[in-house]
C-alpha cells in the first residue's frame, strides 16, 4: 500500500533530523513525506530542507500561526496544510511528530495489518521515553489507543470520520468515530518508537483545562469525565490535575462550547465507554 506521511513541526531543529533519517531508512519507504513548518524559529526549516535536497519523497511546506502551543488546535492546523499539499495518490494517510524515532519495519508491518484486513481503519505501535537510559512505555492510554503522536488512517476510513478536527480531543474523537462507522483499530506492541520529547512538555499554562473541555466536546457527560479524569490525572501523577479537567469540563457546559461529534455520535459514544468499564470491572472479577 501507499503511504502518505504528515509532520507539523514548530522549533523541533534537535529532534526533526533523527524523526526523518528513521523514516528513509524504513524497509518499506513512504511514496511522499510532507514537513509542515509552522512558524518556526530555530533551524528546523534548514534541517529539513538538507533531507528534501537528498530525498526526492520529502518536501518542505510553511504555515505561520501563533507561536503559543496548544495542544490540538495549532499541530492539526498544521496536519491539514500538508494534507492539502500531498500530490501523489496515497491508500495510508499518516500524522507522524517530528520527535520520533521509528524502528526500521515500522511502516512495512502497518502495512501487513491494513493489507491483512480491509476493514482495519487504523493502526499504530507504542511510544517509549528515556528514563534513567533505559527506554520505557509513555503509559499515558489504554493499550488499545493510537496515541496522537503516530497516527495512520486508511483514507477510506479517514475520509468516513472526515479528517482531523483541530482542538484538544482529536486524537479521541477519531477512534470513536472509526468504531461508530465500522473500522477496527489495531495496535501493535511490537512496534517501539523512541518519543524524543514527552508528551505536553510544551504546553503552557492556558492548556490546563483543556483536557476537561476535550471530554465535554465528546459528548461524555459528567461521570464518565469524572472517571477519566480521575485515570488520566493518576497516570501523570498530578493528582490535582483531576480538578484542572472538572473545571475545563464545567466551563465548557457553561459556555456551550460546539460539539466534535453530532447527538447520534455522542449516544454511541457514552454506552462504548460504559461498556468498555463493564468490560474492564468483569475481567478483574474473573
Amino acid at each position: 500500500m501507499r503511504f502518505a506521511v504528515v509532520i507539523p513541526t514548530y522549533n523541533e531543529e534537535a529532534f526533526i533530523g533523527q524523526t526523518l533519517a528513521s523514516l528513509m531508512a524504513q524497509t518499506q519507504l513512504p511514496e511522499q513525506i510532507i514537513v509542515v513548518n509552522d512558524g518556526s524559529t530555530d533551524n528546523t526549516a534548514a534541517i529539513v530542507e538538507s533531507f528534501a535536497a537528498q530525498y526526492a519523497q520529502i518536501q518542505l511546506v510553511h504555515k505561520s500561526s501563533e507561536a503559543i502551543h496548544l495542544p490540538g488546535s495549532k499541530v492539526i492546523q498544521a496536519f491539514q496544510v500538508g494534507e492539502k499539499t500531498l500530490t501523489l495518490p496515497y491508500d495510508v494517510i499518516a500524522k507522524f511528530d517530528a520527535d520520533l524515532i521509528f524502528p526500521p519495519d515500522y511502516i512495512a508491518t502497518l502495512n501487513t495489518h491494513f493489507e491483512a484486513d480491509a476493514h482495519v481503519g487504523m493502526v499504530g505501535g507504542f511510544c517509549y521515553i528515556e528514563k534513567n537510559g533505559i527506554w520505557v512505555l509513555e503509559n499515558l492510554t489504554d493499550k488499545d489507543h493510537i496515541r496522537g503522536a503516530l497516527k495512520a488512517y486508511r483514507k477510506e476510513a479517514f475520509q468516513a470520520i472526515g479528517g482531523l478536527r483541530p482542538q484538544m480531543g482529536w486524537d479521541t474523537v477519531d477512534e470513536l468515530l472509526c468504531h461508530f462507522y465500522g473500522w477496527k483499530i489495531i495496535t501493535d506492541n511490537r512496534l517501539h518508537v523512541k518519543h524524543l520529547k514527552p508528551t505536553g512538555a510544551s504546553y503552557n499554562q492556558a492548556a490546563r483545562f483543556k483536557q476537561g473541555e476535550a471530554f465535554y466536546t465528546l459528548g461524555y457527560g459528567f461521570w464518565i469525565t469524572a472517571i477519566a479524569a480521575v485515570k488520566l490525572a493518576q497516570r501523570k501523577q498530578k493528582p490535582l490535575l483531576f480538578w484542572d479537567y472538572l473545571r475545563g469540563y464545567w466551563k465548557a457546559q457553561k459556555a456551550q462550547k460546539p460539539m466534535l461529534v453530532t447527538p447520534e455520535q455522542a449516544r454511541f459514544i457514552r454506552r462504548y465507554r460504559w461498556q468498555k468499564m463493564r468490560s474492564k470491572l468483569q475481567g478483574l472479577w474473573r
